[in-house]
């Protein structure tokens, strides 16, 4: 819990090929209380492909709640196709949960970069 936000930060590794990076850190941060869930988006480890963006969507309601309530939002990853799917995730979550239309969710998306809330750290 970061800067006393009521709320715990929710990690979702995306890509699993290569090893679960973090996942002995993730896992005692989950286990200590520290994390309250760990959602995971393993791309190529079953038949259907789940993306961040797809675990995302599927949490929607949890996490347009908790950004209202002041959570930050941080992005690592593909710069070239993951990053953009994730942006548009985050346009469509508060949309569809917060009401906005496509300009305000838009608007939305931009004012949480601007205040620093949403980081990106992609390549």
């Amino acid at each position: 819990m970061a800067r006393g936000h009521r709320r715990r930060p929710r990690p979702q590794p995306g890509h699993r090929a290569h090893g679960f990076y973090y996942e002995r850190e993730l896992t005692e941060l989950l286990a200590e209380g520290a994390l309250s869930r760990l959602d995971t988006a393993f791309s190529r480890d079953q038949r259907a492909t789940i993306y961040v963006q797809d675990r995302m969507r599927e949490h929607g309601s949890l996490l347009w709640s908790w950004l209202r309530d002041g959570a930050h939002f941080y992005v690592c990853g593909d710069a070239s196709r993951m990053a953009e799917d994730v942006d548009r995730a985050l346009r469509d979550i508060a949309a569809v949960h917060g009401g906005l239309s496509e300009d305000e969710a838009a608007g939305y998306v931009k004012q949480l970069a601007a205040d620093r809330r949403c980081l990106r750290d992609v390549y």
